[in-house]
């Protein structure tokens, strides 16, 4: 199996070790696809709602600075 990135590799290797692919008998390497894909929609998701309310939620603004 090709591994696109590091991060890729190290999910697959821990569903692997934890035994995470049983209950479904899906391989690993389906599993870390499935749970990557989940993270970039949820950065996409995240990203319409600062859209959406006009807003910056990055952790370097100041909005999270306390005077």
């Amino acid at each position: 199996m090709k591994y696109e990135t590091k991060f890729m590799k190290e999910l697959e290797e821990v569903l692997n070790r934890n035994s995470q692919e049983n209950n479904s008998n899906t391989p690993d390497f389906l599993l870390a696809e499935f749970l990557q894909n989940c993270l970039e929609a949820w950065d996409r998701c995240t990203k319409a709602r600062d859209e959406w309310y006009s807003v910056n939620l990055e952790p370097a603004n100041s909005y999270f600075k306390k005077d």
